[in-house]
């Protein structure tokens, strides 16, 4: 597969090293990150449970949070167990194809889970600007069509892009500097002009993850408006406690993915830092995000305290 001056060309399998730098100790590190992702992955099955079985919460932003929860649970299942593979079992060695594979379902959920907290702004947005009409505008038919439009753009968009890898033939190295795969990753490993590549993923980013945040920026300009209209103190307050949790929720996404994104193309980052704090971007929100809402949703509260309770009556029924 190597020539002579150590290119290659199509090359087949990729590897990745994990955390450079942390090499001797991401053996340790695997143990709190599978930590954070069974938190995602119970939290998140947990949200799924209690809104398809709860009648009270079959409205748009639970709808929308629903949505965000399958798609945290999607991006567990693809970043967590190849990585912890690296971290615990060396197991370095990935096929090309695979890699790309990885790539695409990164960060197309990636895409999907910017467009839902665009969906769950506009929700927001309508609740307290037009109450009156919040029902008639976000009917069960138009959910439908913004799920399916924010994962649509989501995929097309981010499609391309392996396809547009798999047309490069030579590379430098075939050794990725990352704990999963990256498209910027990848693009530094080819030995041909990757213009097309860089410009395409910038145009990617920006019109996704730009565009959904300078929207969602307006709507939360236009709901602190109308907010700061209303004339009673505890009216204020009760309209703005609804938009804490998904607030809390984009802030943590959209601060680390452009942390990400811009130290990765125009940084001077130490490798092991970028890397480690992009993988925490992809798995932390996860586990946040049921966190913040089971927090401050009644609903979820006295779900988990029932669960709770009879987990504690079951384990004292087993010791009598």
């Amino acid at each position: 597969m190597g020539s002579s001056n150590m290119s290659y060309l199509n090359p087949q399998t990729v590897t990745l090293i994990g955390i450079p730098g942390l090499e001797h100790v991401q053996f340790w590190i695997g143990f709190p990150f599978l930590g954070v992702c069974l938190v995602a992955l119970l939290g998140n099955i947990f949200l799924l449970i209690i809104i398809s079985t709860e009648r009270s919460l079959h409205q748009p932003m639970y709808i929308f949070l629903a949505v965000l929860a399958a798609t945290d649970l999607g991006l567990c299942v693809a970043i967590a167990p190849k990585m912890l593979a690296i971290f615990w079992f060396g197991a370095s060695s990935m096929a090309f194809d695979a890699c790309l594979t990885q790539l695409f379902f990164i960060h197309a959920l990636q895409g999907v889970e910017s467009g839902t907290l665009l969906a769950m702004a506009f929700d927001r947005y309508i609740a307290i600007c037009d109450p009156l009409r919040h029902t008639s505008i976000l009917t069960p038919f138009f959910l439908v069509w913004v799920v399916l439009i924010v994962a649509c753009r989501a995929t097309v968009l981010v499609g391309v892009l392996p396809i547009l890898l798999k047309r490069l033939q030579l590379f430098l190295s075939v050794v990725i500097v990352h704990s999963y795969c990256e498209h910027m990753a990848v693009v530094k490993l080819a030995a041909e002009d990757v213009h097309i590549n860089k410009s395409y993923g910038l145009f990617v980013a920006f019109a996704i993850l730009g565009f959904d945040m300078i929207f969602i920026f307006i709507s939360y300009i236009l709901i602190f408006h109308a907010v700061f209209r209303l004339p009673q103190k505890e009216a204020r307050l009760k309209a703005f406690n609804t938009c804490t949790a998904h607030i809390v929720v984009f802030l943590e996404f959209y601060i680390l993915a452009f942390f990400s994104f811009f130290s990765h193309r125009f940084g001077h980052v130490s490798p092991y830092a970028h890397i480690f704090l992009s993988t925490i971007y992809l798995l932390v929100p996860p586990a946040l995000n049921p966190i913040v809402y089971g927090m401050k949703t009644e609903v979820f509260r006295k779900r988990f305290a029932q669960i709770l309770i009879l987990k504690t009556n079951a384990q004292q029924q087993s010791n009598k």
